[in-house]
């Protein structure tokens, strides 16, 4: 199978089911937002200080998958063959997310991002996660959506933010609190 198809070159792309929509389709941008913050967990799957967590970064990459091929797919096409969304998946984001803020101290004021690369690259797949459900928020709004994908994508913030937070710690890296401007 070659790379390339050619079907796209006209700025058109087909989801799953066969449906073609533009490039630019509200469902296309919102499964290529996905896509790239699973290109981010990569990245923080790649960073030293989180060599304990990359079974987690793992499992949460194949669940983007799952949700991708989700939103891949014409909600029209109910035949078509994919994994489900299971709410286990955010069930266990939320276990993770109890375990690192137990090794945390309690937040007293907002946190600028950064300190360090890893933390930085963490706040910035927590941003392209917040932007993903964003769109997917605003695709609920005209077609159907699995509610359990917002969910996710929702928890999966949270466990970003707590993950940076954690690698924070794990550097020794003081976090820089917000001072808004008088």
């Amino acid at each position: 199978m070659k790379v390339y198809t050619k079907t796209g070159d006209k700025g058109e792309t087909s989801l799953l089911g066969g449906t073609r929509l533009p490039k630019s389709a509200l469902r296309i941008e919102a499964y290529g937002t996905v896509d790239e913050l699973n290109s981010y967990i990569g990245l923080l799957r790649d960073q030293a200080v989180n060599t304990r967590h990359i079974e987690l970064l793992i499992s949460i990459q194949n669940h983007l998958f799952v949700i991708g091929a989700d939103l891949a797919t014409d909600p029209q096409k109910t035949k078509v063959k994919k994994p489900p969304v299971e709410p286990e998946e955010t069930e266990q984001l939320e276990r993770a997310i109890d375990v690192l803020d137990g090794d945390l101290p309690p937040m007293k004021f907002f946190v600028l991002p950064g300190g360090h690369q890893s933390v930085s690259f963490g706040h910035v797949a927590r941003t392209v996660c917040r932007r993903a459900e964003r769109i997917v928020i605003a695709l609920a709004q005209e077609e159907y959506v699995a509610d359990e994908v917002q969910i996710y994508l929702n928890r999966l913030s949270d466990y970003l933010f707590v993950l940076c937070r954690w690698m924070a710690v794990q550097l020794n890296i003081d976090e820089v609190p917000w001072k808004p401007n008088k």
